[in-house]
């Protein structure tokens, strides 16, 4: 049955002597028979539950007892290996523009709220035993749980939780800081165990709980100790709460997580059938090519294959053919990323929209997905491919009057055709008819063949583009298009650098085009300005430098929704516009999990539609790897 949470009439009583919310006893009849009439005159309502969310009901009443997708009984043990591409040099995940960290290298450390993978938008407490707001989000308080402890065992604080607010206000990446600073105006422990945080009243209403529900925590005492700073880039890792600590870390080569033997969480509703490896373990390969040898020796035991080439042609190995991989399309209900191949908007010469639309019209999918990738994707359409997000036909009903709010902004064509679909192409290389009419787009821009087949502008200037990569396996998919791009009469270069020069590069926006995405929501609100608003069009999570002053208006609309159906016309609006404005080649999704293992891992039978969980709520089976050690496929 799904749950609402609990409204209440209250008076907060300040930090000295505060009466916790659920009294007992004697206490609680008096409150019900008498004071609470009286001060639900003149105190405003607060909402107090277990759980949080936006638009709707939780599914998991205060007293479950546990998820439904996991297995109660898993058992716990064993290992689970899987690889890396490339190399790290820090263990801090937070210094996002000092160093490569490892993988996984958050692991350790829990938020306030966990969210499910059976549910859009649904935040349980965790470290908290209830929050409380009122209806305005004015605020939120939350109730900590007393037996919360980090990993080197002391005990988790509300001052912890303050502090680590603070930390990432104050050395957080700049993007973070900006939105986190305007959002919040205060943050202070109430006791022992109570967290409160203030919002600014000018703030938008929606996300704000939700934000704070996913403040994550560590220890105010380890930084004091170290004098390590958030921003730095380091290998010295804080305690955390959660199930998984550092076991051991191979700078480049490996790293070793095991669950914390003493986990103050593991009879926490919300984690029974979960956390069920002892240890995980990460392998570094220089690229995919060589992860995909190693897997096949046996030397990590779980695989994501992303690869089209490798799932269509490769898996016919000794493991493979002796039944000790398995080899698996599982379903995928989350929301592919928006990837494509970018332009950086901060370059001069990608302003031109037609400009943009003749280089797109160089990549034919078609042609790379049956003859490249099997006919494994399908065409990206939309930055949300799901259809209650993703605009189709013509504007109508709330999305168009939010258009309409700020039809000054938009071409008319938003208003008159049908949401912008990716071109079709033919089943050669090269189509023709797309080159005739990028060639007509590209004089529309200002660019004319010169004598050596060269596109100009009217100063004689080639067009030079230099496409930016790492991965060795996007080769094949990259070198066509700029085989394609230069029969258009681009100069156009393909450049792949190692990881380490690639991050610096796209870190620090260095770049002409590259194959690079946005992560989408299920649902959006705050985050949108940050991936695409024009105050944040230099930070990491734009890597276009995407800014267009229409969708920063859009986004409030998402941003102040007060039900899904209001958010949803929101994001549909914006999809509309980003879409016409074309500052990403849309290109493939999958729509499913492709997974190989050694036959020693099991996994319930419900997965749940958004996640596939399998460092999460997978376990170990013993007898399964005792025989795949005793036939000689590990060691």
């Amino acid at each position: 049955m799904s749950q609402r949470p609990k409204v209440h009439a209250m008076a907060r009583p300040d930090a000295a002597g505060r009466l916790p919310f659920w009294a007992m006893g004697s206490l609680a009849a008096l409150l019900l028979l008498g004071a609470y009439e009286v001060t639900a005159q003149t105190a405003p309502a607060v909402i107090v539950s277990h759980g949080f969310n936006e638009y709707g009901d939780l599914k998991y009443p205060a007293d479950f007892a546990h998820l439904d997708y996991v297995n109660p009984a898993a058992p716990k043990g064993g290992e689970i290996s899987i690889s890396a591409d490339g190399s790290f040099d820090s263990m801090n995940p937070f210094a996002t523009l000092s160093g490569t960290p490892g993988s996984l290298s958050s692991v350790m450390y829990e938020r306030m709220m966990d969210s499910t993978d059976d549910e859009v938008g649904s935040y349980y407490c965790l470290l908290c035993t209830t929050l409380e707001y009122p209806a305005d989000q004015s605020w939120v308080i939350f109730n900590l749980r007393d037996d919360v402890t980090f990993s080197d065992g002391t005990p988790m604080t509300a001052q912890d939780v303050v502090f680590t607010h603070n930390l990432f206000a104050e050395q957080g990446t700049p993007s973070f800081r900006a939105g986190i600073t305007a959002l919040v105006t205060g943050a202070e422990a109430l006791d022992d165990h109570t967290v409160k945080f203030t919002f600014n009243p000018d703030s938008p209403r929606r996300g704000r709980v939700s934000q704070m529900a996913n403040t994550l925590v560590m220890p105010q005492a380890w930084f004091a100790q170290t004098g390590a700073r958030l921003d730095e880039s380091r290998l010295e890792t804080a305690p955390g709460t959660g199930p998984y600590m550092v076991g051991s870390v191979d700078p480049g080569r490996q790293i070793i997580y095991r669950r914390n033997p003493d986990y103050w969480g593991q009879t926490h509703p919300i984690n029974i059938g979960r956390a069920n490896f002892d240890a995980i373990r990460v392998e570094y390969f220089a690229d995919s090519s060589a992860a995909f040898e190693a897997f096949k020796a046996g030397e990590f035991t779980f695989r994501r294959e992303n690869s089209s080439i490798n799932w269509a042609t490769s898996y016919d190995f000794p493991a493979i053919r002796n039944g000790w991989v398995v080899r698996e399309t599982l379903a995928d209900g989350t929301l592919p990323a928006a990837t494509g191949f970018v332009f950086n908007l901060r370059r001069d010469k990608f302003q031109d929209r037609n400009l943009r639309l003749a280089l797109g019209l160089m990549y034919n999918f078609t042609w790379t997905n049956d003859n490249l990738q099997y006919g494994l994707f399908q065409q990206r359409n939309s930055f949300w491919e799901n259809d209650r997000l993703r605009a189709t036909g013509l504007p109508q009903g709330r999305e168009l009057e939010m258009l309409d709010s700020v039809r000054a902004m938009l071409p008319e064509v938003i208003f008159t055709e049908d949401a912008f679909m990716p071109h079709s192409s033919g089943d050669r290389p090269l189509d023709r008819s797309n080159l005739r009419r990028a060639l007509d787009l590209m004089e529309q821009a200002g660019y004319t063949p010169g004598n050596d087949g060269l596109l100009r502008d009217a100063e004689g200037r080639t067009l030079d583009i230099d496409f930016l990569e790492t991965r060795q396996a996007f080769d094949r998919i990259i070198t066509p298009y700029i085989e394609n791009l230069q029969r258009l009469g681009v100069n156009a270069t393909y450049n792949r650098v190692d990881p380490p020069q690639y991050q610096a590069r796209t870190q620090s926006n260095d770049f002409d085009m590259i194959f690079g995405g946005y992560n989408a929501g299920l649902q959006e609100g705050t985050g949108l300005t940050q991936r695409y608003g024009c105050e944040d069009r230099d930070d990491v999570f734009n890597p276009a430098g995407f800014c267009l002053e229409a969708v920063d208006a859009l986004a409030e609309f998402v941003i102040n929704a007060s039900d899904y159906d209001e958010m949803a016309a929101g994001v549909r609006a914006i999809d509309r516009v980003m879409r016409h404005a074309y500052f990403m080649v849309p290109t493939w999704y999958l729509g499913a999990n492709w997974v190989a293992y050694f036959d020693m891992y099991e996994y319930p039978e419900n997965l749940p539609e958004f996640g596939l969980g399998h460092l999460d709520y997978w376990w170990f089976n013993q007898d399964k790897a005792d025989a795949l050690i005793a036939a000689g496929a590990l060691r």
